[in-house]
């Protein structure tokens, strides 16, 4: 079987999607069974492909600029991708639109629905394309893969999609060891991920100068990300008085500084309006992080009773919760053993288990279609 995987997610910056998208496939190919074949496919005008990025895995990689080829496949499903990668069985795309193909199977990802309830927090194809055309494309997709039982729900409710015809494949964590103890300089309270709209960064921002009103000993705050326009604002407010000195803002991690940074945090705060997974939140707890988050979205059941929930309008509430957390060094403790006990679940092997499972399962029911 040979199946294409849509890797311009993972191209440049690898944030939430495009981290899925290279760790599953480097899953995929340390389990592969022998005749699969994995085949990354890539087109941009400016930045290319490595052919070594996974390797055992093949690289298609076109010189094709990136607004160009989505006009072409998201309004009119064309060019197949059989044009630039050969013959195919399976075209996995990383998003809820469809890769136009002759004979593959075909396979959407949603990670959430955010884009329907709120275009004003996407950008560019995203606002124009996704809340017009997903619904039917993920609709008329062979098989729909979700990232979690709550973005299931939400596909199943909103989309008129059965569960039959979805699989859940979580993403996983990296396998790291179990921290021995918290810093005991340059502790911090971390947020990781996009300086965004949905990940709701003002709120905690609030919450942090109430506690520093309480509490003025509180770590700094550490900001990890890239900053969108949308959040210059946010930024700005952290350089006047009294968040001044007290909030670092560092822009995009690259993966290979998570772990380090990780290993600043006393405590990691996931505020988002909604989250389709919430890897992040998942990652401090394998590395033994107390986690404060969202009871909104699938952040409840990646979090699940290892942290602390809170609601995410509420700044005064998640205030607290921080004061709570760093008080008690007897409830960090717990927090640490409960959260590496649940992030454990979450294995890359898993998620290439269930995306393979996914794909035989959209072969057998077009075939059984059409037999």
């Amino acid at each position: 079987m040979r199946i294409l995987v849509d890797y311009r997610p993972a191209l440049r910056e690898r944030t939430g999607v495009g981290e899925y998208v290279h760790q599953a496939a480097t899953a995929l190919v340390a389990t592969a069974p022998p005749g699969e074949s994995l085949v990354l496919f890539s087109a941009s005008w400016k930045d290319r492909l490595r052919p070594d990025v996974v390797p055992g895995a093949s690289v298609v990689d076109r010189r094709i600029p990136v607004r160009l080829l989505n006009g072409l496949w998201h309004r009119l499903e064309w060019p197949p991708v059989e044009g630039f990668s050969g013959p195919i069985d399976v075209a996995q795309s990383a998003h809820p639109l469809l890769i136009p193909s002759r004979h593959a199977v075909q396979l959407v990802t949603v990670h959430d629905l955010d884009f329907l309830d709120h275009p004003e927090r996407t950008r560019a194809e995203i606002r124009r394309d996704y809340p017009a055309l997903a619904p039917g494309h993920v609709r008329r997709a062979d098989r729909v893969i979700v990232v979690s039982e709550h973005t299931a729900s939400e596909v199943e409710r909103r989309l008129d999609v059965p569960r039959a015809r979805m699989s859940i494949c979580p993403p996983g964590v990296p396998l790291w060891p179990l921290r021995e103890r918290e810093p005991a300089t340059g502790g911090c309270v971390l947020f990781l991920g996009t300086l965004e709209p949905r990940k709701n960064v003002a709120v905690l921002v609030d919450a942090y100068e109430r506690l520093l009103a309480r509490r003025p000993d509180a770590p700094p705050l550490v900001l990890a990300g890239r900053v969108t326009p949308e959040a210059e604002a946010i930024v700005s407010r952290t350089r006047r008085s009294p968040l001044a000195g007290r909030v670092e803002v560092l822009g995009y991690i690259a993966p290979e500084r998570r772990l380090e940074l990780y290993g600043r945090a006393v405590v990691f705060v996931l505020p988002s309006h909604t989250e389709g997974f919430g890897m992040p939140a998942a990652e401090a707890m394998m590395t033994g992080v107390p986690v404060i988050a969202a009871n909104r979205g699938a952040l409840q059941q990646t979090v699940g009773s290892a942290g602390r929930l809170i609601d995410p309008d509420d700044a005064a509430a998640l205030s607290r919760a921080l004061d709570e957390v760093l008080a008690d060094q007897a409830l960090r403790d717990r927090m640490r053993d409960a959260g590496r006990r649940h992030a454990e679940q979450f294995t890359w092997a898993r998620t290439a288990r269930s995306l393979r499972e996914a794909w035989s399962l959209a072969v057998e029911e077009r075939t059984r279609r059409r037999g």
